[in-house]
């Protein structure tokens, strides 16, 4: 039941909704029993068939007015209590076998006198094995039985345009349905008190966040008019109004933690150098974290060209004398800006005054791990980057704790990328045109598909096809894969980015953090198997030079309904943040962002794409009560410390106590 339910408490076995319901309201004739529905008959018993060696089933004839069904057992011990001529009433899957009318194991099975023990809908709930649906049946109702009689924590009007039933009868009315299938206001009354939960939670802390004391760094704009001159390019509308939004937090007392959400190409590396600037001219240090090697090196080479500063690199692989000098140096404050890995926030690095931490790409931590981001330093700034459209609902329910800013153009002078789907049909006529490309001088990507959950096969199809395109197109082809050593990999990329190699064959180790603005081409085998978002961003990945570029989406020749939809969609627009909210539509939130992100909080009682609507709802009513009422201390705030209780919104209670 544990297991089953994810818990050993009441709260676990209230919260196990059903996933369907059976329906019992048919009660037909033998003879007009239809195969495949589930129906309840009223039979006598004829004679029992018993078995002639253990591999064959029980066999039970039964009669109506209308006809003889049988009652299929595998393991039976009841034949005393039904001889020949006892009536029964028999619920079941109706089935035919042999011209016969058939109900192998009936769920239900009784005398008329006990009919009322077969429920006409009767729920459906997720199951384990050993565990059966009346015990589940059982604790359910002791849970609701224990259930006391809340005070209501939504305002009256709400109710009353929802036609929502009150908590503890919503949860009656869905776990236990009287006669009728439950209607939609009950479950959604759930759902929606399960999301405003979870939106009051992230409102409390990010109150907390924001009240916690910052510091102003404010020290003027020199340094950034200088990297702005040698940058070159007037900054667009979305990067003026992001920067207009990170200068206001960082000239505040109250602490920066501001998520910039930028599609790839948006600039958002522009906004954090600037942002980093603005924090050396106050007086303090500023670094950059990248997820990986390849991307710090490429946020170096950017940052080097822009500053008008000194800027650091400091990965696992700068050892000896030269990281002992740039420690000293982060620890004595010579030394303004650091770009790096996680090495950055080691133990062993101090500095002297850090003032603003830079994280990209760090979708993977949760709310905790954000908020510890800062730690380095004394009141740290923080802004994390994402090159990962964010659908608005994971941006609610996953991100609320931090203001959002968001890069929606691309900058002047990226030309649209001419995204085309071919099926594997037609791959002669696509490696003829991937040959004339290479004739006129261009570098291309050709990504090989996720076969499984296995490095083993997807580097397997990788070589495959780098043994292919190297047959036809000789040494200009290269090969890049996450089993590489990582000299090794690194090697063919910087081939790549010299115009040594042309052709790069590589899995999707090129997804992030790989900048070559000559290559013009990309080249996807099984588009079919990638998430949307992770086909954006390979995407991505050409269009950054001054060339036409091309994403070619290989396909099976035969894709269901779903996957077409999909690439189409690709297809038809280059908008990330709409490909990521229908990715998120078609594929859940789990995996959105390539990794289901650590801390971040499941749903028991909401679909987080059925009650998207809901999450809107509950996100203004939140922020509208914790305005109203911060610490939750009038009649309507007590009975939402009960809800966020019943929700275990730990966090929030604990700020909540604290003062």
């Amino acid at each position: 039941m544990a297991k089953a339910m994810g818990g050993t408490r009441v709260v676990d076995a209230l919260f196990h909704l059903p996933e369907s319901y059976l329906d019992r309201t048919a009660k037909p004739t033998i003879q007009d029993a239809k195969p495949g529905t589930v129906a309840t008959l009223a039979v006598v018993v004829v004679r029992h068939e018993r078995p002639a060696h253990s591999r064959q089933p029980w066999r039970i004839v039964v009669e109506d007015a209308t006809g003889l069904a049988e009652l299929v057992f595998f393991r039976f011990t009841r034949e005393a209590q039904m001889p020949p001529g006892t009536p029964l009433i028999v619920s079941g899957k109706i089935d035919r076998f042999n011209g016969r009318v058939t109900i192998a194991h009936p769920e239900h099975m009784v005398s008329p006198a006990e009919a009322w023990r077969i429920p006409v809908i009767e729920p459906v709930w997720p199951l384990t094995a050993g565990l059966w649906p009346r015990q589940v049946a059982s604790a359910v109702s002791q849970a609701i039985e224990r259930l006391p009689d809340f005070s209501e924590w939504h305002d009256a009007p709400l109710l009353k345009r929802e036609k929502w039933p009150p908590f503890r009868e919503a949860l009656r009315a869905v776990q236990m349905p009287d006669g009728v299938v439950p209607d939609k206001a009950a479950r959604a009354r759930l759902a929606y008190d399960e999301l405003l939960a979870g939106q009051l939670a992230l409102g409390i802390v990010r109150g907390r966040v924001r009240a916690r004391a910052g510091r102003v760094l404010d020290g003027g704009t020199t340094l950034a008019a200088e990297a702005l001159r040698r940058f070159g390019f007037e900054p667009t509308e979305s990067q003026k109004r992001a920067l207009a939004e990170i200068d206001a937090d960082l000239g505040s007392e109250r602490r920066m933690l501001r998520l910039l959400q930028g599609d790839v190409g948006s600039g958002k590396t522009l906004v954090a150098t600037l942002a980093m600037l603005r924090a050396v001219e106050a007086g303090a240090q500023a670094a950059l974290m990248a997820p990986t090697e390849v991307l710090a090196k490429q946020h170096f080479s950017t940052l080097t060209r822009l500053c008008p500063v000194p800027v650091a690199l400091l990965t696992g692989s700068v050892k000896g004398r030269a990281r002992t000098k740039l420690l000293r140096e982060l620890k004595d404050g010579s030394l303004s800006i650091v770009v790096g890995t996680h090495a950055l926030f080691q133990e062993a690095v101090e500095y002297k005054d850090l003032g603003l931490a830079v994280i990209d790409e760090q979708h993977r931590f949760g709310v905790t791990q954000r908020l510890l981001m800062g730690a380095k330093g004394d009141r740290t700034d923080v802004l994390v980057m994402t090159a990962t459209p964010i659908p608005r609902t994971l941006v609610l329910t996953q991100w609320g704790e931090m203001d959002i800013s968001r890069l929606t153009e691309k900058p002047a002078g990226r030309k649209p990328i001419r995204t085309s789907l071919h099926s594997f049909s037609t791959l002669p006529d696509v490696l003829d045109g991937i040959a004339r490309k290479l004739a006129e001088g261009a570098r291309i990507y050709w990504v090989c598909p996720l076969v499984a959950e296995s490095e083993v096969m997807d580097l397997a199809a990788a070589e495959e096809r780098y043994a292919q395109l190297k047959e036809r197109f000789g040494d200009i082809v290269g090969l890049a894969h996450g089993q590489q050593a990582p000299e090794v990999r690194d090697a063919a990329l910087a081939a790549f980015a010299k115009g040594e190699i042309r052709l790069l064959v590589a899995t999707t180790v090129i997804e992030v953090g790989v900048d070559v603005p000559e290559a013009s081409v990309m080249a996807i085998e099984h588009a079919e198997r990638f998430g949307l978002a992770q086909l954006h961003q390979l995407r991505g990945r050409v269009g950054r030079g001054a060339d036409a570029s091309f994403c070619l989406l290989l396909h099976e020749d035969w894709v269901n309904e779903t996957a077409r939809r999909r690439l189409t969609l690709l297809r038809d627009t280059d908008d990330g943040f709409v490909i990521a909210d229908e990715d998120f539509r078609l594929r859940g939130g789990g995996d959105i962002l390539g990794t289901r992100q650590a801390g971040t909080p499941g749903f028991k009682l909401a679909d987080p794409v059925e009650h998207e609507g809901l999450l809107d709802m509950a996100h203004r009513d939140a922020e509208v009560l914790l305005q109203r009422d911060p610490n939750l201390v009038t009649e309507r705030g007590q009975a939402i410390r009960w809800l966020l209780r019943l929700f275990e919104r730990t966090e929030a209670m604990r700020t909540l106590a604290s003062g």
